[in-house]
């Protein structure tokens, strides 16, 4: 394929020909002292993940027009060489690319789909494309996770979020996903039995002021009856599994994950995940949810061995353990949330680090580097909070927007990157970071890399997007 231009960036500042985000500067963005930001590449189009190979070569994903929903711009990969050459390596076929990481040959992507997304691999000499797994229950708001490689058995390890914002499929769905996945619902991963709540809501298909009832595990319209029971399966949504290489011999691990979207191992084979807060939005909105990285406990299991997975409480704990028809979690408006399960599954929390909600934890990556500093520390993007559009609260404004380094075994964190002016740069005119959406450490252990998504902003009603604002920054140690 043809190389994509690249303007060399002469200097620190980098002006764009791109007016709603048309200025670039590492001097607008804080790190600790003895360390340095640069812009390594600009005008991507809703970048959402990024992988090295073993050679340095970067690989860069574009989720296209599926996040979120916006005129037609393609779902790419791009190959960043060591050299500095940039070009398109794949278009995807049907949804957003998500994930990446490179071992062997071969580089592993999770998409985004319709009714289901799936695993694909590419051979990174040929660029030979293969469809491992296509059966991931997908069509509603939450990402893939992962896919990511085990140090301790060599398998694959990937996730799926949620359909639902929080437990019931209701009409701000419709917006999003499922008017074009009407069909689309949460599976649980084990055997549940309804309590019979259902959620009243309007009818977005209907003209006011017709309405309807929804349960849980159920698609939009269709309620629940007391007693009734869910069976558990394999591909369930909010699930997390490992399987070979090949993506044979699926096993699930957890379920109850609303957005496990980042996935991590330490040097030790342990795995962490990132995972978002229920949100105060909505027929059943729920309050004070903080984000949080979980421990994923059954990654040290040999394979084949977990017969019951663990919850991790979705859509019925907070993650600091509150059930959300408890008082503590009542909205600021409406009634509080009514239980769904009956038979609630053992809590597999709590979890390694709790952070503010909203703050929107995406991909993270672990220092494995004396040299960078800060050596076994998990290192997280935050995309940023979409208040007011999900929290009604003036105090969730500026959650995220930051990479933080997380101490996952003492539940501590530090901020290592952010902008002087606290939020996404566009708020303030400066020309510094919109969206972190991932970070990763180059194989050298010189570098470290932040996919910035680019200028997303919201309002009460709705969020917006901007393609060819998306950024790639480095952050180096300073020699001296």
């Amino acid at each position: 394929m043809s190389k994509l231009p690249i303007k060399k960036i002469q200097g620190r500042a980098v002006d764009l020909p791109i007016s709603a985000r048309p200025h670039l500067n590492p001097d607008d963005v804080k790190v600790p002292e003895g360390y340095e930001v640069e812009v390594v590449a600009a005008g991507l189009s809703f970048p959402t993940g990024m992988g090295f190979s073993d050679d340095g070569t970067l690989y860069i994903l574009e989720g296209g027009s599926t996040w979120p929903t916006r005129p037609a711009l393609p779902p790419r990969i791009l190959q960043l060489t060591p050299s500095g050459e940039l070009d398109v390596f794949a278009i995807e076929t049907l949804g957003g690319p998500r994930g990446v990481t490179y071992r062997d040959g071969y580089i592993y992507v999770s998409c985004k789909g319709g009714y289901l997304a799936r695993i694909v691999r590419y051979d990174v000499k040929t660029r030979k494309r293969e469809v491992l797994i296509e059966k991931i229950p997908s069509g509603g708001w939450h990402e893939p996770g992962g896919p990511v490689f085990s140090p301790h058995d060599g398998l694959m390890y990937f996730a799926n979020g949620s359909v639902s914002q929080n437990g019931v499929c209701l009409p701000s769905g419709f917006g999003v996903d499922l008017a074009k996945h009407p069909h689309a619902h949460d599976i649980p991963g084990v055997d549940i039995t309804l309590t019979g709540n259902n959620v009243t809501s309007r009818n977005p298909l209907m003209p006011f002021p017709f309405l309807t009832e929804t349960g849980p595990y159920k698609p939009f319209g269709t309620p629940a009856k007391k007693g009734e029971v869910i069976k558990g399966e394999l591909w369930c949504s909010t699930g997390l599994w490992r399987s070979k290489p090949d993506g044979s011999d699926v096993e699930l691990l957890a379920w109850g994950l609303r957005n496990p979207y980042g996935l991590a191992f330490n040097e030790d084979g342990e795995l962490y995940a990132s995972d978002n807060c229920l949100e105060e939005k909505g027929e059943r909105a729920i309050a004070g949810d903080p984000d949080r990285i979980w421990h994923i406990k059954n990654s040290k299991t040999p394979h084949g061995s977990v017969k019951t997975p663990d919850w991790y409480g979705f859509p019925e704990m907070r993650a600091d353990g509150v059930p959300v028809w408890d008082e503590k979690c009542k909205p600021s408006k409406g009634q509080r949330a009514e239980r769904l399960i009956e038979n609630l599954p053992e809590w597999a929390g709590p979890p390694a680090y709790l952070e503010k909600p909203h703050s929107a934890m995406t991909q993270m990556d672990f220092c494995r580097s004396d040299f960078f500093g800060y050596r076994g520390e998990l290192f997280v993007t935050e995309w940023g909070t979409y208040a007011p559009l999900n929290s009604p609260h003036e105090k969730d404004i500026n959650n995220g927007f930051r990479v933080m380094r997380v101490d996952v075994h003492k539940g501590t964190s530090e901020v290592f990157l952010e902008n002087k002016f606290q939020g996404a740069s566009s708020y303030h005119g400066t020309g510094g970071i919109e969206r972190p959406v991932d970070c990763k450490f180059h194989p050298d252990g010189k570098s470290l890399y932040v996919l910035d998504f680019g200028y997303s902003p919201v309002t009460e009603g709705l969020v917006e997007a901007y393609g060819h604002t998306g950024v790639l920054w480095k952050v180096t140690k300073k020699r001296g």
